[in-house]
């Protein structure tokens, strides 16, 4: 239940809650074990301060005379990462920008002194604290679960949630916002060094407002290194991942949050050792255009909702680790990783067989794909009835389908397109408006489709990559400044009302905190046009690449059955039957490391013998599924010379690690490998089970690694289990 306190009953409390400095000596690595990192919230009225601590991340607010965050502390590391004390939001409305919260006075912005904090002094044109509320998470939107996910995932997130709330500063200059209140929103969840925070501006003032600019987060982060010389301009921000759900245009994080945060100077650090004074610092979260939204007498105006995780190492590994458990926190969808056939035929012969096939084989996805022939954006009857006749057929033999549309990546014409300012292009080279007419259409249809044919997958192609648009005559935006904000809008509120409904999505663009599923793993499509034997070593690499920062099920793969970006005969795997070798190591590269691809082609089998193949390694697939979409650890990455292998952990299951080894040699190879098996929680001895040796106990030393005799055939695969 949310509470109300009011902030003469917080200055008055009687209940102190000491503070955490540090985790216990010895407590878990919470990466192997999160069970006694729980978030709470701490009260401590003798020095009027709020804590949200979960014993890996703590952050603490001042709340008088205003409020301002005065500490946030990596516990785990044992660093302060606070440099200064800043407002906890910007906010400009109608024209004039204003502080929400903060403190000022501090002497020196390199370092702040607890004894400071004492003598700061409030801006009394900012708008003031006038209390808060507390509960829990709650979800941002609603996810139906109809597809295998991972089996330890929780939506909403545990954890605990805090909003200051501000009412607007009370000289004239001020006068017309008489009314207004700005609530700045926290969440810590439970077991993650991360919190998230958004702000909701609402309008009591009796007129309408506009909110044309805003900064959510103001961070005076301490900087990661001295970038001393006159010339630089400081190219290394602290090392804490920001994430925001305003997102577009990139498969990575930081390309595709490049539009909503930015690590700037920090013009009041006036002591750093940068000549030019540039070491980017200071964290601004906020959209680097508009939102320039329009809020009604009694409306409310909701920010993006921005992620930061601090983390506790420079080690490549562990911080990979840390962001996969976010993305499992907060977009747990993500860890829905159904097995597909990309079908490129529509008629219905082609496509009652590839259901078959799917069902024959275990595979539970048929997508049509693009090149299909098959068009969701033709508004007719014959449409609407082929996609009901095949989604009824294949919901009777278990099977989802779905289908493909492209989006920005085309031009529409009719004036329906963006219009850009002067000197800069779309993304894509042309894309529509999404709050044009035409954009407007093309929702409308998406929404009635997916509602009445029985369709539960969409790979949208080209997705909104971030294009504003200067035009004024489109229905859903005014001009310049609302048009990425409003275009942003609409293509997230799709994808959440999506999660809503359990569809699943494919999106090559990092949309997964608005609701997709997956994107590309990365890859570089001609490659697919190599000979297969290349292949097989891209698609290792490529999966090794792309799982620092994604879990396996977060990024799709790509398998050729039918020629795709050229490369004839000697790239392609049709006649399957007769490069069934060839299928197989695909799918063993596929499948053994958790991910999915797009099967591409007009069937899964051809032969009976081609059936039992893949029929066995799918099986396969299923019963080790849960440590297989589980995070990955890199071993050895592929380099067509010697052994690669990587393995799979996951503390929480009976199975707690599977080490996956690939051959790619043309002779039988035998190694001693040492493995790091610390993230899979065994100490002291693990049982190993493999078809070569049966099962074994073995030793792990005191740095958490095993010592593995294995051999791997010719151009195979092998695979050991840990329990």
């Amino acid at each position: 239940m949310i509470r109300l306190l009011s902030l003469r009953f917080l200055i008055s409390c009687l209940v102190l809650f000491p503070a955490l400095a540090t985790p216990a000596r010895g407590a878990p690595d919470w990466l192997v074990d999160t069970s006694t990192y729980h978030a709470h919230l701490l009260v401590r009225s003798d020095v009027q301060e709020l804590e949200l601590n979960n014993g890996l991340l703590r952050r603490v607010f001042r709340i008088s005379p205003n409020a301002a965050t005065v500490a946030l502390d990596q516990l785990v590391s044992g660093e302060s990462l606070l440099r200064g004390v800043k407002p906890e939001a910007l906010v400009e409305i109608d024209g004039r920008s204003y502080e929400v919260g903060g403190l000022q006075g501090q002497p020196n912005y390199a370092f702040l002194r607890p004894e400071w904090i004492n003598t700061l002094k409030a801006n009394p044109a900012a708008f003031r604290f006038t209390g808060y509320t507390t509960g829990a998470p709650e979800e941002r939107m609603a996810w139906k679960r109809v597809r295998h996910h991972a089996p330890d995932v929780a939506w909403p997130p545990a954890g605990v949630r805090l909003n200051l709330e501000f009412a607007a500063p009370t000289d004239a200059a001020a006068a017309s916002l008489a009314g207004v209140r700005i609530t700045v929103h926290y969440e810590l969840y439970d077991g993650i060094p991360c919190y998230s925070k958004w702000i909701t501006v609402s309008n009591g003032s009796g007129h309408t407002i506009r909110v044309d600019r805003f900064s959510s987060d103001l961070l005076a982060a301490v900087e990661r290194t001295a970038e001393v010389d006159e010339l630089s301009e400081g190219r290394t921000p602290p090392n804490i991942h920001v994430e925001s759900d305003m997102s577009f245009g990139g498969m990575m994080a930081d390309g595709a949050n490049r539009r909503s945060f930015r690590w700037l100077p920090d013009p009041q650090f006036r002591t750093q050792v940068n000549y030019e004074r540039k070491t980017p610092c200071l964290l601004d979260v906020g959209p680097d255009l508009g939102p320039a939204q329009v809020v009604a007498a009694g409306g409310t105006f909701d920010s993006f909702r921005v992620w930061v995780l601090p983390y506790d190492s420079t080690d490549r590994e562990r911080c990979g680790l840390s962001l996969r458990r976010l993305y499992k926190i907060i977009a747990p969808w993500t860890t829905e990783n159904p097995l597909m056939l990309h079908l490129v035929a529509s008629k219905d012969e082609a496509v009652f067989r590839a259901i078959d096939q799917c069902e024959a084989v275990g595979f539970e996805m048929l997508i049509l794909s693009f090149g299909s022939g098959f068009d969701l954006e033709r508004e007719t009857p014959e449409t609407l009835a082929k996609a009901k006749r095949w989604s009824e057929y294949a919901h009777r033999k278990g099977i989802e389908i779905g289908s493909y549309s492209l989006l920005a990546s085309r031009s529409v014409g009719g004036g329906n397109d963006v219009v850009m300012p002067p000197g800069l292009k779309p993304v894509f080279g042309n894309s529509p408006c999404l709050e044009s007419q035409w954009g407007t259409n093309y929702f409308r249809r998406l929404y009635e489709f997916h509602r009445d044919s029985g369709f539960t997958l969409l790979e949208h192609d080209g997705s909104y990559p971030g294009d504003p648009c200067a035009g004024t005559n489109h229905p859903g935006h005014h001009g310049l400044e609302d048009s990425r904000w409003n275009q942003w809008r609409e293509i997230s509120d799709f994808y959440k009302w999506c999660r809503g409904q359990g569809f699943y999505l494919n999106v090559p663009d990092h949309y997964f905190l608005s609701g997709s599923t997956k994107t590309g793993m990365g890859y570089r499509e001609e490659n697919w046009s190599l000979p297969r034997e290349q292949q097989l070593i891209h698609t290792r690499q490529n999966i090794y690449d792309g799982t620092w920062e994604k879990r396996p099920s977060m990024g799709w793969m790509f398998v050729p059955l039918t020629e795709y970006q050229g490369g004839g005969a000697a790239a392609t795997i049709e006649p399957l039957s007769e490069h069934l070798d060839h299928y197989r190591r695909m799918i063993e590269s596929n499948l053994g490391l958790g991910v999915q691809a797009c099967y591409r082609g007009p069937r899964l089998f051809d032969t009976d013998a081609t059936r039992d193949m893949l029929r066995a390694e799918v099986q396969w697939f299923k019963t080790h599924r849960d440590i297989l979409e589980s995070d990955l650890i890199h071993g050895r990455r592929a380099d067509a010379r010697d052994l690669d292998w990587m393995l799979h952990v996951n503390p929480r299951l009976k199975e707690k690690g599977l080490l996956v080894v690939y051959n790619p040699l043309n002779t039988p190879v035998t190694r001693t490998l040492r493995v790091n098996v610390h993230y899979t929680g065994l100490q002291k001895s693990a049982r190993i089970r493999d078809v070569q040796r049966g099962s074994r106990r073995v030793t792990v030393d005191r740095e958490g690694f095993v010592t593995l005799p294995v051999t791997v055939p010719a151009a195979g695969m092998s695979w050991y289990s840990m329990e």
